[in-house]
C-alpha cells in the first residue's frame, strides 16, 4: 500500500503540475489572442470575467460528482477537458468566439481544480500527515513550464492555435497516463441511520464548511491583488522602471512558492491553525509595509512578507473543507474553492474601483484587513471533538 500510496501522491503532484501548465499556457498568449480577435482591453477583461464564472460553475458542479462517482473516475475526466478546451481560444477568430472559448476552458479548469483538491484531501488523509501545501506550490511549478514553454513557441513562430493545440494533446496524455496510479474510491455520500440525532453536528459541519469559505474569498482576494496590482503599484507609486517593477509579482510568487513547501512541515509541528493565524498576520505587516514605504527595496520585502506569510493558509482552508465530512469532501471542498476563487476575481476589481477615491498604495489597506479578520478568525481550524 506504500507504493500505491507514494504513487498517488506522484499522479497528484502531476495533476496540479498540469493545472498550473494550462492555465498559464493561456496567460502567456492573451497578448497574441488579444491582437488575432481585434478586442480592446476592456473587452478583454470581460472575457477573462467569463472564464472565471466558467470555472465557478465547474467548481459547483464536479465537487458533489467527485463525491457520488469517486475522484478516480472525476479528476481525469475533468483533466481531459481542460486539457482539450485550452484548444479552443487559439481557434478563436471573433470576439464572440473568444468568449464561449473562454466560458469552456473555465468550467474545465474549475473542474480540474476542484477534483484535484479532492484527490490531494484522500491522499493526505491516508498519508496521516499535512501534505497539501506541497500540491498546491507545484501548481506555481507548472506556471513557469507554460512560461518557458510560451517563450520557446514563441522564439520558434508558432501561431496561438499551434502553441495552444500543442499543449492541448500533451495535457491530455497526461490525463491518461496518470489516471491508473490515482487512489480507487472511498465510500460514497454517508447515509445515516439517526439523521435526527446527527442533525446539530450536521448543522455545525456546514456552518463551519461556510466561514472556511469567506476566510478563502478573503485570502484569495490578497492573492488576488498582489496578481494585478503590485507591479503596476512600484511602477505608478514608486517610480520605478519596467523591469523593475516586475519583481514586484515575482517576489511575492518565489516567496509563496518556497513558504508552501515549507508549509507542511511547519503545519505537522503546530497546527493549521497555527498557520493561518501567524500567516495571516504576517501577510498583514509585509502588504502594510507595501502600502507606507517610499523605498522600493522595502516594498519588495513587503511583497515577499505578502506572499510569504499568505502561502499556506489557503491549503489549510482546503484541507480542513475536505476532512470535515468524507462523504462530502468534493462538495465542501467546491464551496470554499468557489467562494475563494470568487475572491480572487473581485480582489482587483475592488482594488480598481478604490483608486478612484484614494491612490493606489492606500486601498491595500483592504487586503491588510482581509489578513488581519483571517488571523482573528483562524481557531476554526483547530480540531474540533465530534458529537456523540
Amino acid at each position: 500500500m506504500d507504493q500505491k500510496l507514494r504513487a498517488a501522491r506522484v499522479a497528484t503532484f502531476t495533476y496540479f503540475i498540469l493545472n498550473g501548465t494550462l492555465l498559464g499556457m493561456w496567460v502567456v498568449q492573451i497578448p497574441p489572442a488579444e491582437e488575432r480577435v481585434g478586442v480592446s482591453h476592456a473587452v478583454l477583461g470581460g472575457f477573462l470575467v467569463l472564464l472565471g464564472l466558467g470555472a465557478f460553475v465547474g467548481m459547483q458542479l464536479a465537487g458533489p460528482l467527485a463525491d457520488r462517482l469517486g475522484t478516480r473516475t472525476v479528476l481525469p475526466a475533468s483533466a481531459l477537458l481542460c486539457s482539450a478546451s485550452l484548444a479552443l481560444p487559439g481557434l478563436a477568430a471573433d470576439a464572440w468566439t473568444l468568449a464561449a472559448a473562454l466560458i469552456v476552458f473555465g468550467f474545465g479548469n474549475g473542474c480540474l481544480d476542484v477534483s484535484m483538491n479532492a484527490h490531494a484531501v484522500q491522499v493526505e488523509k491516508a498519508y496521516g500527515r499535512p501534505v497539501m501545501s506541497a500540491f498546491h506550490a507545484t501548481f506555481s511549478v507548472g506556471g513557469v513550464l507554460a512560461a518557458l514553454a510560451g517563450a520557446a513557441a514563441a522564439s520558434r513562430g508558432w501561431t496561438p492555435a499551434a502553441t495552444l493545440g500543442t499543449a492541448a494533446v500533451l495535457g491530455m496524455a497526461v490525463s491518461v497516463g496518470a489516471a491508473r496510479r490515482l487512489l480507487p474510491a472511498g465510500p460514497g455520500p454517508r447515509v445515516d441511520q439517526q439523521p435526527a440525532a446527527n442533525e446539530p453536528e450536521k448543522r455545525t459541519t456546514t456552518g463551519r464548511i461556510w466561514v472556511l469559505a469567506v476566510l478563502a474569498l478573503m485570502i484569495m482576494l490578497c492573492e488576488g491583488v498582489a496578481n494585478d496590482w503590485s507591479a503596476l503599484h512600484l511602477k505608478t507609486i514608486l517610480g520605478a522602471s519596467d523591469s523593475t517593477a516586475a519583481l514586484a509579482y515575482g517576489t511575492f510568487a518565489a516567496a509563496m512558492t518556497v513558504g508552501r513547501l515549507l508549509a507542511d512541515r511547519v503545519s505537522a509541528r503546530f497546527g493549521p491553525a497555527a498557520i493561518l493565524r501567524h500567516g495571516a498576520a504576517v501577510a498583514a505587516i509585509g502588504i502594510t509595509a507595501v502600502a507606507l514605504s517610499p523605498w522600493i527595496p522595502v516594498a519588495l520585502a513587503g511583497w515577499a512578507l505578502f506572499g510569504a506569510g499568505l502561502s499556506g493558509c489557503v491549503p489549510q482552508l482546503f484541507s480542513a473543507a475536505g476532512h470535515a465530512d468524507e462523504g462530502a469532501a468534493g462538495a465542501n471542498v467546491s464551496r470554499v474553492a468557489g467562494l475563494g476563487y470568487l475572491g480572487m476575481l473581485a480582489g482587483p476589481a475592488v482594488i480598481g474601483w478604490l483608486t478612484r477615491l484614494i491612490p493606489l498604495n492606500l486601498t491595500f489597506f483592504l487586503p491588510a484587513a482581509c489578513c488581519v479578520a483571517a488571523a482573528a478568525a483562524a481557531g476554526v481550524l483547530r480540531p474540533r471533538a465530534r458529537v456523540s
